[in-house]
């Protein structure tokens, strides 16, 4: 495939993914704005770090007065997944991807980048890429920048409908693997019970919202792993 074909593709297999990013980015624009965070401030945070999830993580910690400890270790393991996608992305990058590419590139992995590039046949070049993440990364930075701005114009009534916006995703992304895997629905109620947990319980309350997500991740996930281990699959003949 020419260069500019290369190119071309990219832009063109980014644009479904830019047109998601906006209405839930608007959201987070919203969340954001509603906690008394700065339309600025919320743009710069969605213009370096594409993490949805992450994102809304950070500024309930931000808000509520977590400490710095704490926003970087709940960062850190809800975005530990894109470190196995980048590795995935770089087994798939042509030899003359210089290591430059590589760092530019990881800035911009999401769960949709990497489905989209990994699905693609052949090799990935760095053209493609450079041109799939463009219109996402245009569109959740446009997004933010929307919805914080629009917070304060719109209805409260339907400010509070946007702003339950990134559950809704959180529910799609989850109970489609749910509805096949029961070991999923009970790493989910584990999670569940133990969030549950920090809210009702007298003793437990006092953590910080930070400290919850970490804590809830880690024990869900390990408790989840030791039960459901992930049996290799017999090579084939």
């Amino acid at each position: 495939m020419k260069a500019h074909d290369d190119f071309r593709q990219g832009l063109i297999d980014g644009i479904p993914i830019g047109l998601a990013y906006i209405a839930v980015s608007f959201a987070f624009g919203i969340a954001g704005a509603a906690k008394g965070i700065p339309v600025w401030a919320l743009t710069l945070i969605s213009a370096t770090c594409l993490t949805s999830a992450g994102q809304f993580a950070a500024i309930i910690s931000m808000t509520a007065g977590g400490t710095l400890v704490e926003l970087i270790l709940s960062q850190v393991i809800i975005n530990l997944r894109y470190s196995i996608m980048s590795i995935a992305i770089g087994q798939k990058l042509v030899e003359k991807a210089t290591n430059w590419n590589r760092c530019s590139m990881a800035f911009a992995v999401t769960d949709e980048i990497f489905a989209v590039s990994c699905g693609r046949p052949g090799d990935i070049t760095p053209r493609y890429f450079y041109a799939l993440m463009t219109i996402p990364w245009i569109s959740w930075t446009l997004g933010t920048f929307l919805g914080a701005t629009a917070s304060g114009i719109l209805p409260l009534i339907v400010r509070n409908a946007l702003g339950v916006a990134i559950y809704g995703m959180l529910i799609g992304i989850i109970i489609p693997p749910a509805k096949t895997n029961r070991h999923i629905v009970a790493v989910i109620v584990i999670s569940s019970v133990i969030s549950l947990m920090f809210q009702y319980l007298p003793l437990l309350s006092g953590v910080s919202s930070g400290f919850v997500i970490i804590i809830c991740t880690l024990i869900a996930a390990s408790i989840g792993a030791v039960l459901f281990p992930v049996e290799e699959e017999a090579d084939e003949s």
